[in-house]
């Protein structure tokens, strides 16, 4: 299904033929346009859109959105089914949310109001149809405080999901999945009446008409003059495209807060370090909101610092967009599990809350300081500090050994504090920040700024307060990665160093750990030389990764060798290996397919539980996926039956056992995966097998994004009868 990005294409909307859009041409795109508008006109709403579900069962994505600026709301395209927030909760439960106000949203979903500290109402209904769940459709209001969410407003909600889920049902039958990849689909909308544009052409104040896109509808002469002299009119574009300074991360937050509440905003901005600065104003209201720019604006007293409103920072509004970013980079750090995630969020998070441009971050290791981060430092600058010793005076040792944070207004006072110390920059500030976690010296990181600034007594111990958390996260990531590296030395000492050489037979296999997570998950292949002269190929799969994973593969396949050495068959193999994981009870289960190969005929006898079909290579090259009858996954029933297959490898044949993390890809079907997987292998030189092997994988392999770890057994016959 096509994925246009925000604004590609306007919506099909019965009910709103004064859109001016054209019908997009999916029909799962004009389903969800039709809920999403009906939804929130139906409930005198100004924004909302459906969530879908995606390739990954634990992932929700945004398919499609009215009223709101797509690149604004960028952080809520993606939302986590455990996450703490209403659409989560509306997914996972399958129930209404319904949050009148501010106040009903912090005491339910305090990250919520975190991420967006402005008043709105939002009213979440899961989209279902009998057993399938969709997604949620939800719709953006004004609050109501102490008011609760009327049953009416309630019912036309259900209502509208039950359609939606209908329409989606008769999808789904059809054959389209409905899933959703890429980004949301931004359905523009109802253009507002125009009138009195040549007085407000006449007012000396700059003044621009944008609408719940973001997008300018009208700028007087002024707004021209001011913020386009010679360049392209400013109605039709984006406002942060036009006006690329107004999408400052300083200012960004005002923004988001008009666009979710109805109460007005006025601030101090400049478009640059030299710039004169002015006011802003943001008024907003049901079709878009209207921005103002008058020369003058008091700019924070801090120097330096991200401009605040003009009215002060009194408004309980004023006060949680001032905390927000700090806040965000608390609750994204709870989230990050290695160094380098924790090292970029404090990259997207606290450079933009306080307007800095440079990171560093240093961990302790055996006394010495080593560079674990670094941006927006020049290249090879840090160098010359890397791995210093703690007896070293320097402002990023000295923070770490006496605990206390260092500031410095100018390069000035952090040359004239460290003579001799080489800077980077003439101009400038910098923070040195310790990182201690409960009591124990992790690191320091240091912050730098473009130009001169001072440190609110505020600022510093909002400074001094993320450096903790900052030092915790990376506590909890040192752990992570110990616990990582012990599972790879688990899974690497379990699987096998070397594969017996038989006569008439070749084999080969291939392991790659996966890139996100632990790394290390169950998968394991084994070849198993019995006393009657036959070969056991085996592959498996156990769910899950990390140390148990590793330590419940490293079972299964001792079991799996002990009863194949001991001449079972193949169906009593698998059969008591399934019994003996219901008897440990890890709380996990694992696929398996197993082949009993006599080298010298090339009869196979062939047992699957829950595992992905083998292919067959033929000597002419035909390849084929085996269509073997299986059992369920093991240590689910111990009843299981497990039918064996009768199979022959001619010579010349090649036989390929694979688990699914080598066929399995993010927003494709599994079958699509297999097919790739059979022409690669019909396609491959069947000698030798270790370059087949080795462009099998080579796809997978250079994935940096991949979930899964992937194991390859492959089987060759080189001789024997036929």
């Amino acid at each position: 299904m096509h994925r246009s990005p925000p604004g590609a294409h306007p919506c099909c909307v019965a009910a709103r033929p004064d859109s001016g859009g054209s019908c997009p041409d999916d029909d799962r795109d004009r389903v969800l346009a039709r809920a999403t508008v009906s939804a929130v006109e139906a409930l005198g709403g100004y924004a909302g859109g459906v969530y879908l579900r995606s390739e990954s069962p634990e992932l929700l994505r945004l398919a499609v959105f009215t009223g709101l600026p797509g690149p604004l709301f960028g952080p809520w395209w993606r939302m986590q089914v455990n996450r703490p927030y209403p659409v989560a909760e509306a997914y996972r439960s399958g129930q209404s949310v319904h949050l009148a106000d501010e106040e009903a949203a912090m005491r339910r979903f305090p990250q919520l109001m975190a991420g967006l500290p402005v008043p709105f109402s939002s009213l979440y209904e899961p989209v279902t149809g009998g057993p399938e769940r969709f997604g949620v459709l939800f719709v953006l209001r004004p609050a109501t405080p102490g008011l609760a969410v009327g049953e009416a407003d309630r019912e036309r909600l259900r209502e509208a999901a039950e359609a939606l889920a209908s329409e989606l049902v008769a999808l789904a039958t059809a054959g389209d999945p409905v899933e959703w990849t890429g980004d949301p689909v931004e359905i523009p909308p109802a253009a507002p009446p125009g009138g009195a544009r040549e007085a407000v052409d006449r007012l000396p104040q700059a003044l621009l008409s944008v609408d719940r896109e973001g997008r300018i509808g009208f700028a007087n002469a002024a707004a021209e003059e001011l913020l386009a002299p010679g360049a392209p009119r400013l109605p039709g574009r984006l406002l942060w495209e036009a006006v690329p300074w107004l999408g400052h991360p300083a200012y960004e937050d005002h923004f988001r807060g008009v666009f979710l509440s109805p109460v007005p905003v006025r601030f101090a901005a400049r478009s640059g370090p030299d710039r004169e600065w002015m006011t802003v104003g943001l008024y907003p209201g049901p079709d878009g909101v209207t921005v103002t720019l008058e020369p003058g604006g008091e700019p924070d007293p801090v120097p330096g610092a991200a401009a605040r409103t003009a009215t002060g920072s009194g408004t309980p509004v004023d006060r949680a967009a001032a905390l927000y970013r700090p806040v965000a980079l608390a609750i994204a750090l709870t989230e990050a599990v290695t160094a380098r995630q924790v090292s970029a969020v404090v990259t997207e998070e606290l450079l933009p809350a306080f307007g800095g441009r440079q990171l560093a971050i240093y961990l302790l290791n055996e006394r010495h300081l080593y560079l674990a981060w670094e941006t927006g430092f020049p290249h090879g600058f840090l160098d010359r500090f890397d791995g210093v010793s703690l007896d070293v005076r320097l402002p990023g040792v000295e923070t770490l050994t006496s605990g206390r944070p260092l500031f410095f207004e100018s390069m000035q006072h952090l040359a004239a504090a460290y003579p001799g110390i080489p800077l980077d920059a003439d101009v400038g500030a910098r923070a040195f920040l310790p990182l201690i976690a409960s009591g124990r010296p992790v690191g320091s990181c240091i912050l730098g700024f473009d130009a001169p600034r001072g440190f609110s007594p505020e600022e510093r111990t909002v400074l001094t307060a993320l450096a903790g958390l900052i030092a915790q996260a990376l506590e909890r990531a040192r752990r992570y990665d110990s616990e990582a590296a012990l599972a790879r030395g688990l899974q690497a000492a379990l699987l096998p160093r070397r594969l017996p050489v038989l006569k008439h037979v070749d084999t080969v296999g291939r392991y790659l750990p996966g890139t996100v997570g632990m790394d290390v998950g169950g998968d394991w292949y084994d070849v198993i030389e019995t006393s009657a002269g036959l070969l056991a190929l085996v592959i498996g799969d156990v769910q899950g990764h990390g140390v148990a994973a590793a330590a419940t593969m490293g079972q299964l396949r001792s079991a799996v060798r002990a009863f194949a050495l001991s001449g079972n068959a193949p169906d009593e193999v698998v059969r008591g290996t399934n019994q003996l994981l219901i008897d440990l009870d890890p709380g996990q289960f694992a696929s398996c397919c197993y082949v009993l190969l006599d080298p010298g005929s090339g009869r196979a006898l062939a047992a699957r539980a829950g595992h992905p079909q083998p292919l067959l290579r033929h000597p002419g090259g035909r390849t084929e996926v085996l269509d073997l009858p299986g059992g369920v996954v093991l240590g689910i029933d111990t009843g299981g039956d497990y039918p064996v297959t009768e199979l022959w490898l001619e010579p010349g044949a090649v036989l390929a056992l694979y688990t699914d993390g080598l066929v399995e890809m993010p927003g494709t079907d599994i079958d699509e995966g297999v097919e790739r997987l059979r022409a690669a292998l019909a396609g491959a030189r069947p000698s030798p097998l270790t370059e087949t092997a080795d462009r099998l994988v080579a796809e997978a392999g250079s994935t940096a994004d991949r979930p899964d770890d992937i194991a390859l057994l492959l089987a060759s016959r080189t001789g024997g009868d036929r």
